[in-house]
């Protein structure tokens, strides 16, 4: 199932042969700088189930990010709903996300799929506003957060729950947002 494509990039469901990709990026110490583990085999198979049947059942998810002549998985890049972030996010809000393999960074595909999934999320799903956070200090995500036009909302920041102490670093997350109507605005 093809969600959105873009000239170089498909935005998919997970197939099969994306497995050890999506391990790779999950275990790999620097793209998973700003999560509090790496996932093992097992729990990298867990998710990629789970994500795939989000995806087959609502059409959204973290959608796998993948070369549009190869049809190669590069990473994830998705629309996702929130769920266990009250109060800081009410269920249901729709985040923007990412993850990408360290050999594709620096080519602008997190941002050119990311720009393709907010015209996707308010033009054929009528979104109302998409948010994505990030540890306060992960500037690369921050980074792409303001190319794709979204806005710091520094009075919705918050410490993610669930962080022990251990990785107390990890806890504040700015978020970034933008309504349909910036969004226009900004004639994307």
């Amino acid at each position: 199932m093809i969600i959105v494509t873009t000239k170089r990039l498909l935005l998919r469901n997970w197939e099969e042969k994306d497995r050890d990709l999506f391990h790779e990026i999950n275990s790999d110490p620097v793209v998973m700088e700003f999560f509090p583990f790496l996932r093992t085999r097992a729990q990298s198979d867990e998710l990629f189930e789970r994500l795939r049947g989000i995806i087959a059942d609502t059409g959204l998810g973290f959608f796998a990010l993948a070369d549009h002549d190869t049809d190669s998985a590069m990473g994830f890049c998705g629309l996702s709903r929130v769920t266990n972030l009250e109060p800081h996010l009410p269920d249901g809000t729709v985040e923007i996300g990412w993850r990408l393999s360290r050999r594709y960074w620096g080519q602008g595909y997190i941002t050119e799929a990311a720009g393709k999934l907010l015209e996707f999320g308010f033009m054929t799903q009528n979104l109302d506003e998409i948010v994505s956070f990030a540890v306060a200090t992960n500037e690369r995500s921050i980074a792409v957060m303001k190319r794709i036009g979204m806005i710091a909302a520094p009075h919705r920041d918050f410490d993610m729950p669930g962080i022990d102490d251990a990785r107390a670093e990890l806890r504040p997350h700015s978020l970034y947002a933008i309504d349909r109507a910036t969004w226009q605005a900004k004639g994307r």
